[in-house]
C-alpha cells in the first residue's frame, strides 16, 4: 500500500504544481512559458528524489504500462498503478478549481493546430521520455543521483520547445484530471491515446540499443 500511497501523492503534487502553474500563468502572466516547463521538470525532478525508492515515481499510466510491457513489473500491479495516479490527479485539479473557479481549462492540455499534428507530436515525445526512462532505471525504479536530473531534464526540454503547440502532456493522468474536471474533453483522446503508443514504443527502442538489462530483466521493485 506504501507504493500505491506515494503513486498518489506524487500525482498529486505534479499535476497540483505543473497545472497550477499554468492556471497561476493565466490570471497574472507572470510565470512565463518558460516558468511553467520548468516547473513541471523541476516537481519531476524532486518527486523521483522523494517516492522513487518506494514506487518508483512513475506518476503516469503510460510510464506504468510500458515497464509492465519491458518485463521490469508485474502486470498485476498496474491497475492499483494506475488508479493512485489517477486518484492524485483528480484530487489535485479538484483543489485548483477551488482555488482558482474562475479558470476555464485548469491547464488541460489543448492543441493549438491540428489534432493530428499534436498526436504526432505527443507520440515522438512521450516516446523519448520513456527511452530515457528506461535506459535510467533499473527494474521498475530510478537508479543513482543523476536519474532524476535526467528525467525531469527531458521533460522540461519537451515542454520548452512542444508544448505552445501539443501542450507536451506525456501522460494520460496529467490530462484526464484537467480536462474531465474543467470538461474539456473534446482532444482528450488525443492525450490518453498517444502517450500510451509512444511510451510502447521506447521499449523496442531501448533493446536495440541495450545489450542486456534494459528490457526483460525484473527486479525487485
Amino acid at each position: 500500500m506504501k507504493k500505491y500511497a506515494a503513486e498518489v501523492f506524487g500525482t498529486f503534487v505534479l499535476v497540483f504544481a505543473g497545472t497550477g502553474a499554468i492556471v497561476i500563468n493565466d490570471a497574472t502572466h507572470a510565470i512565463t512559458h518558460l516558468g511553467v516547463a520548468l516547473t513541471f521538470g523541476l516537481v519531476v525532478l524532486a518527486m523521483i528524489y522523494t517516492v522513487g525508492e518506494v514506487s518508483g515515481a512513475h506518476l503516469n499510466p503510460a510510464v506504468t504500462l510500458a515497464f509492465c510491457s519491458a518485463g521490469r513489473m508485474g502486470w498485476t500491479e498496474a491497475l492499483p498503478y494506475l488508479g493512485s495516479q489517477c486518484v492524485g490527479a483528480f484530487a489535485a485539479s479538484g483543489l485548483l478549481h477551488f482555488l482558482f473557479p474562475q479558470n476555464a481549462t485548469l491547464g488541460a492540455t489543448l492543441p493549438s493546430g491540428p489534432a493530428l499534428q499534436s498526436f504526432v507530436l505527443e507520440v515522438v515525445l512521450t516516446a523519448i521520455l520513456m527511452f530515457v526512462i528506461l535506459n535510467v532505471s533499473t527494474g521498475a525504479k530510478e537508479k543513482g543521483i543523476t536519474a532524476g536530473i535526467a528525467v525531469g531534464a527531458v521533460i522540461a526540454l519537451e515542454a520548452l520547445f512542444a508544448g505552445p503547440i501539443c501542450g507536451a502532456s506525456m501522460n494520460p493522468a496529467r490530462s484526464l484530471a484537467p480536462a474531465v474536471v474543467s470538461g474539456h474533453v473534446e482532444y482528450l483522446w488525443v492525450y490518453l491515446l498517444a502517450p500510451l503508443i509512444g511510451a510502447q514504443l521506447a521499449v523496442p527502442a531501448c533493446r536495440c540499443v541495450q545489450a542486456t538489462g534494459c528490457c526483460n530483466a525484473v527486479k525487485a521493485a
